[in-house]
């Protein structure tokens, strides 16, 4: 049974995580976090940071992960193929309309509107993300409460992805190293 709910879950987040791997954060969080529970909001933002160390879409990688940890390595196969098979076969007929139709200027049309809502996704996740990542998950926004080292990280990591190019892989080697660092200090 748990196969078929992984499958269904990860077939939705397929299914419906248009824009990409940031967009679909909330389509992942809603189903292992609320939805099934398999991951607490803490190990939610942890399987986040994995999935962004690790090569391959977010989606991919974080069904996989749930995968592995709720059913081993058969749950690992399931929740991926459940993760992929709906962008297979999307993929596959759009490709076919797109190249019928591409001049169609109502298709530009829809294409075009998509885009503010796949903003939002992102702007949604990257919040949520965000106050976990400072505040703790489920706690409130209080600024006595807030972890002034990992915002300070967050602000030096914004600065250096804006200002530099530095490879974003560097980037997150150095606020591992930063955040070391300042526990080792005491912080």
């Amino acid at each position: 049974m748990i196969y078929l709910q992984m499958l269904f879950s990860f077939f939705q987040i397929g299914l419906f995580s248009f824009g990409g791997g940031y967009a679909a954060l909330p389509l992942i969080q809603e189903q292992i976090v609320e939805v099934h529970g398999w991951l607490a909001m803490d190990e939610f933002t942890d399987l986040i940071t994995i999935s962004q160390m690790t090569p391959g879409p977010i989606a991919i990688n974080a069904a996989t992960f749930v995968g592995t940890k709720i059913a081993g390595i058969p749950g690992a196969l399931v929740a991926t193929l459940g993760c992929v098979l709906p962008s297979c076969i999307i993929a596959t007929l759009l490709a076919k309309l797109y190249l019928k139709y591409r001049r169609m200027d109502m298709l530009q049309g829809v294409l075009g509107s998509l885009r503010p809502a796949v903003v939002a996704l992102i702007a949604s996740a990257g919040i949520s993300i965000l106050l976990t990542a400072f505040w703790g998950s489920g706690a409130a926004v209080v600024l006595a409460d807030t972890r002034w080292s990992l915002v300070a990280i967050f602000a030096v990591c914004v600065i250096l992805l804006r200002k530099t190019r530095l490879s974003p892989v560097l980037v997150m080697v150095l606020a591992g190293g930063l955040k070391l660092g300042l526990s080792l200090l005491g912080f």
